[in-house]
């Protein structure tokens, strides 16, 4: 029988390590990889030379995991993605998740890049989720079940947890940043939304928009990783503004927000218990 591509995975992140145990594991969205600055004795490793990983073909996403400590906390942090719309199948993603798991994670941070639905929330603010509406018609879940990682229905009454975002809210009164709240609304991409696409997701009660996030929510849900997911507001979504839609803009956008993201999260990783 062959080995299950988390084990080889888990492998050779522990034979690089020396057998470190991260916590907390951090995903950085496209332009948001200023949280690895803040990572102390930093262990960087390409995601080509981990077996198994997904390899991020989108720019602004690095495709590497640093391993280190924040505020003597033990993190994971994964510079780049794959999305849905890079056509190259979930299994990669879902072993990078898990991976994280069995390594001794408990607490996953998502975060990217979103448009905003909310004309008062523009670019370099920072919207926590509170809940999302899955609009990729799909899910890293279809097919047969992995039965030792979780079980074939997963309850999602609390996709976004609900302690993670008090964590959250106090961290970002400690550190006096503005944190907004919202529905995320996940699409497939990689064309953004039509006006249309976006008056039909705001009558339905979503504040924010990305073409990320969900699949990973769903995979962490899976194996009972708690989940925290934090977006960047790059723009206001498609027909709530004149200005043109594009990756470039979304990069450049990212930095805005990237300083106070950063220093979010790194408050939120020293103030969690254990």
């Amino acid at each position: 029988m062959s080995e299950h591509p988390v084990d080889a995975a888990v492998a050779y992140i522990r034979g690089k390590t020396g057998g470190r145990s991260p916590k907390v594991a951090i995903v950085c969205g496209s332009g948001l990889g200023g949280v690895a600055d803040a990572v102390e004795d930093p262990l960087p490793i390409p995601y080509t030379d981990i077996p198994g990983f997904p390899v991020p073909t989108v720019a602004g996403h690095a495709g590497k995991l640093i391993l280190g400590d924040v505020g003597g906390k033990s993190v994971a942090v994964m510079m780049g993605r794959v999305h849905i719309y890079e056509g190259t199948g979930m299994d990669r993603l879902k072993t990078m998740i898990r991976s994280m798991k069995e390594l001794g994670v408990n607490v996953l941070v998502l975060t990217n890049a979103a448009g905003s639905m909310m004309p008062e929330v523009g670019a370099g603010e920072l919207v926590m989720l509170t809940d999302h509406i899955n609009f990729t018609g799909t899910s890293p879940l279809f097919g047969p079940n992995d039965d030792r990682f979780g079980p074939r229905f997963v309850d999602l009454t609390e996709a976004w947890d609900v302690k993670l975002r008090e964590a959250a809210r106090h961290a970002a009164s400690e550190e006096n940043i503005t944190l907004h709240q919202g529905v995320f609304g996940g699409w497939m991409g990689p064309a953004f939304e039509t006006p249309a696409e976006i008056r039909m997701m705001r009558t339905l009660g979503c504040d924010t928009v990305g073409m990320s996030m969900i699949a990973e929510n769903l995979i962490a849900r899976h194996c009972d990783l708690r989940v925290l997911g934090i977006s960047a507001i790059t723009n206001l979504a498609c027909g709530l503004s004149d200005v043109k839609l594009s990756h470039e803009h979304t990069l450049a956008m990212a930095k805005k927000g990237d300083g106070n993201l950063t220093r979010l999260i790194a408050r939120i990783v020293r103030n969690l218990e254990g």
